[in-house]
């Protein structure tokens, strides 16, 4: 996919998610051959009052890109101001999130809380494209409720508006990360604009991407929760829209190898005690799904080092291969 200076080694991208796509996740994931990262949401007004932790957020690796940074806010002036100054760094683009359901968020305004406005949308994106010299893009939902469905109108604003791309994804505000994901107007959108259209919402594999794309004409995918403890998705996506096959999953012994890459990654990076205990979620998504895994969830939610990870690993191991050996 190409927008602005920008052309990407594929059209598999990772969604920008709080709490889960900080600088080690992202580093597996452009392993696995993601085609574009994004950092975990930013807030403008954070960095626009030198918060410390929002600070850390915005820290980019060589092997990324291409990675862009995503802001929240709801002041023009503060984003268009923030943006400009974190593109002096070596990030290649700005996104703005214009979809984030998180009450705290929309509280403020702000995430898809701009979806109510429409206007007002148009005016932040043209102030924030103007003060930049690197491409822009937003995140938007199809609507803030069913009542309430434009992202038609909305895409229109925010492509006049100078942005070089839009991500859309197919559920409103009030339904969170629930029900099914709107492809039909995931498809209206790409129908309606000629910037590139980035679709996103319920991508769990390799052939939902596939279908997504035909379906709807999008010019690239955007996986969240799909990829959290799945960075593989990315390898085996990719492959199969270039080869039409299907990839293996990764065995148990894949997952713990990377699991405890991972685990190593988040220590260096933030200190065992902030590492770990951010490790846990990780962990089980990593095992959701793993036959004979489901009584050491529990377990691993609770690990307090590195140690620890690595016993449990070797008994869910110990566990699985006893179980297989009773079948032969």
């Amino acid at each position: 996919m190409k927008f602005g200076n920008i052309t990407t080694p594929n059209n598999v991208f990772l969604a920008p998610m709080a709490g889960v796509t900080d600088l080690p996740f992202r580093l597996l994931c452009k392993e696995f051959g993601c085609g574009m990262l994004y950092s975990e949401m930013v807030s403008a007004k954070g960095l626009f009052y030198e918060n410390e932790k929002t600070n850390n957020l915005i820290y980019i690796d060589p092997k990324e890109h291409p990675v862009g940074i995503q802001l929240s806010g709801s002041d023009p002036q503060i984003l268009a101001e923030m943006a400009k100054k974190i593109a002096e760094s070596e990030v290649d683009f700005i996104d703005i999130n214009m979809g984030c359901p998180a009450p705290k968020i929309t509280k403020n305004g702000e995430g898809s809380a701009h979806l109510k406005n429409p206007e007002r949308i148009g005016e932040i994106v043209y102030t924030v494209a103007k003060a930049l010299h690197k491409p822009l893009t937003v995140k938007i939902r199809k609507g803030f409720d069913e009542d309430s469905i434009n992202a038609l109108e909305v895409a229109k604003i925010i492509e006049e508006a100078g942005a070089s791309a839009l991500t859309l994804h197919g559920r409103t505000r009030e339904q969170f990360y629930s029900g099914k994901a709107d492809w039909d107007i995931i498809k209206a959108v790409k129908e309606s604009i000629s910037i590139p259209l980035i679709g996103n919402g319920d991508i769990k594999s390799p052939e939902d991407a596939k279908n997504m794309l035909d379906y709807t004409g999008c010019d690239a995918v955007m996986i969240g929760r799909g990829a959290q403890g799945n960075p593989w998705l990315f390898k085996r996506t990719i492959h199969y829209l270039e080869t039409g096959e299907i990839l293996p999953e990764p065995s148990f012994e894949e997952r713990a190898e990377l699991i405890l890459r991972h685990a190593k990654m988040l220590i260096e990076y933030k200190g065992e005690y902030t590492g770990i205990r951010e490790m846990r979620s990780h962990l089980t998504a990593y095992v959701k799904g793993v036959h004979g895994a489901v009584e050491f969830r529990r377990m691993l939610t609770s690990v307090e080092s590195y140690d620890d990870i690595q016993r449990l690993l070797e008994m869910c191991q110990a566990k699985i291969n006893s179980r297989l050996k009773g079948h032969i």
